[in-house]
């Protein structure tokens, strides 16, 4: 098992303090010095805008083509839900040029807690998923409705990853659980910051939170469990307020090292020279 460990997104300004990756590395290098730490990324940015080609080609460039990209998909397809042809077309045909590097990693669809498992909601999902066939998908599900057997089974029979969640321990959401629908897996984990995940005015409020040595230990325990039934591992790290997930990154890998899972920091090679805590 082949197993990529990344941030959720890669532009985050609170990098840049003293200790931290971004210091002293000017904007339009960031991705650049990402790469030199990190061999995955998500791409939240899609989320907002669907990128061009050419934006596309700059971040393969740019991080030197050694960074699998999970390109997130635009609220229209998972929040609006109101996707047109055109949407569609974007969508699929924008990140070709990391394609042609061989960086493309997953689609990501991140439903919201709203999006309650319902007939409706389940004919859309089924629309969406046929609409990406061909492609890798993986599919987060918010509302505790879905983590059932029976919806993973299906995802299976359609060749769609289900996203394992670490969420705080709020209730009526998914277990933090790693579930298997395919020869792909991925795991997202937004932190436990229960006080603030449903009151916090903003992402970066929801997710400060710094795991324990503790709980990584935990999820590398439940990852070596399904190791035997996985090509590839995505995981990626929400937390990443205040450089939260910049250290609990090598904690992770640690800990499946640790337990006989081969996972490697990259070569800085000619990047930048940012810094870790």
């Amino acid at each position: 098992m082949r197993v990529y460990i990344g941030c959720a997104g890669y532009t985050n300004d609170d990098w840049a303090e003293n200790g931290l990756i971004y210091a002293g590395v000017r904007k339009d290098e960031y991705l650049t010095a990402y790469a030199a730490h990190f061999d995955a990324v998500e791409l939240n940015s899609s989320f907002y805008g669907i990128p061009g080609l050419k934006a596309f080609e700059g971040m393969a460039r740019k991080s030197g083509n050694r960074v699998r990209f999970s390109v997130k998909l635009h609220k229209v397809f998972t929040h609006d839900r109101a996707p047109t042809d055109d949407d569609f077309d974007r969508m699929l045909q924008s990140p070709e040029p990391l394609r042609d590097a061989g960086v493309m990693g997953p689609y990501l669809a991140q439903f919201p807690y709203s999006f309650h498992r319902t007939a409706e909601n389940r004919r859309y999902l089924a629309r969406l998923t046929e609409r990406f066939a061909g492609h890798e998908l993986a599919v987060e599900l918010r509302h505790g409705g879905w983590d059932r057997p029976e919806v993973r089974d299906g995802m299976r029979e359609l060749g769609v990853i289900w996203v394992s969640p670490d969420y705080p321990p709020v209730g009526g959401m998914p277990e933090p659980q790693v579930h298997v629908t395919g020869d792909v897996g991925y795991l997202r984990l937004h932190g436990r910051n229960k006080g603030n995940w449903w009151d916090g005015q903003s992402a970066s409020e929801r997710h400060d939170y710094r795991y324990t040595r503790d709980e990584m230990d935990e999820w590398a325990e439940k990852i070596a469990l399904v190791q035997g039934d996985l090509s590839e591992l995505y995981v990626f790290f929400a937390n990443t307020t205040k450089g939260h997930a910049l250290l609990n990154i090598p904690m992770l890998r640690a800990a499946l090292n640790a337990r006989g899972i081969p996972v490697q920091a990259p070569d800085p090679l000619d990047a930048p020279e940012p810094r870790l805590l």
